[in-house]
Order: structure tokens, then C-alpha cells, then sequence
């Protein structure tokens, strides 16, 4: 392989901080990965963390954003959703009780992808969703 070449594919969104741009988000995210079979459960993790980057996050403020990475190297997609911060606690599933009307989006994330890193700095919180594809089921992009 050339050193300058990557057989990984590596797409990214800025996205204002307005709740209309979580649809965008599903958008960009089923548009590149048509074909795929995992796209539904992308764009869902997608949507869960777009969502709680706009309501849990500074990203959701005045003149917010938030960030998305597709990343598709062979055999993984890796999904990442960058906020803006601006809380003193970092993102984690919460595990609610059956009749809350909140807090299940990190447990969505987790259960539908096959790993989940969250990484925090002073700027935001990056939350990662990997999926692991067998070369037969590999995105078509």
C-alpha cells in the first residue's frame, strides 16, 4: 500500500445545535451507508446522540454545534458524535426505571452497537459507536 492511500473511507458533518439538524443527521448517515445492513441501526445511533447533544450539552445553546465522523475502515464503521460540552458531568446510559419518560438514549446506543467509547475533553464529549462487519456485509460507499 502507498503511504499516502487508505483503503478507510472517512466522511464529517458540523451540524448548528437546532433540533431540525437531528434529521439531517439520520440523512447524512442513511445516505452514506445505503446499502449497508446496518444502516437502520446507524442512523438510529445517530439520531439517540445528535438528540442528547442538543438537549443535554452546550451544543444546543445560541450559536451550538455538533459534529459528526463516519469512519469505514475494512470491516468496522465507527459513528461519532462530538458536542460541545459545557457540563460538569460526562455522558453515560442511566439505566431509568419503566415509567421515565427520559434518559434511555445511551442504553439504545449501546445495545444496537457492538462497542461504545466515550471520550471527554475540556472542549466536549465524543461518544463512538462501532460496529464490527464481516467482508460480506461490508458498506458499498
Amino acid at each position: 500500500m502507498h503511504e499516502y492511500t487508505s483503503t478507510a473511507r472517512v466522511w464529517g458533518l458540523s451540524c448548528p445545535g437546532s433540533p431540525e439538524e437531528v434529521s439531517r443527521a439520520r440523512r447524512w448517515t442513511r445516505d452514506i451507508l445505503r446499502g449497508c445492513p446496518l444502516a437502520d441501526e446507524a442512523e438510529l445511533i445517530v439520531s439517540e446522540l445528535s438528540a442528547n447533544a442538543i438537549l443535554h450539552t452546550a451544543s444546543g445553546r445560541a450559536c451550538g454545534s455538533f459534529h459528526l465522523k463516519l469512519e469505514i475502515p475494512p470491516r468496522v464503521i465507527a459513528l461519532s458524535v462530538t458536542d460541545e460540552g459545557g457540563t460538569n458531568t460526562a455522558p453515560k446510559a442511566e439505566h431509568p426505571g419503566e415509567s421515565a419518560v427520559r434518559g434511555r438514549g445511551l442504553d439504545i446506543v449501546d445495545a444496537l452497537a457492538h462497542s461504545v467509547v466515550i471520550h471527554d475533553s475540556q472542549d466536549g464529549h465524543t461518544i463512538t459507536a462501532h460496529f464490527f462487519v464481516d467482508s460480506g456485509n461490508e458498506p458499498t460507499t
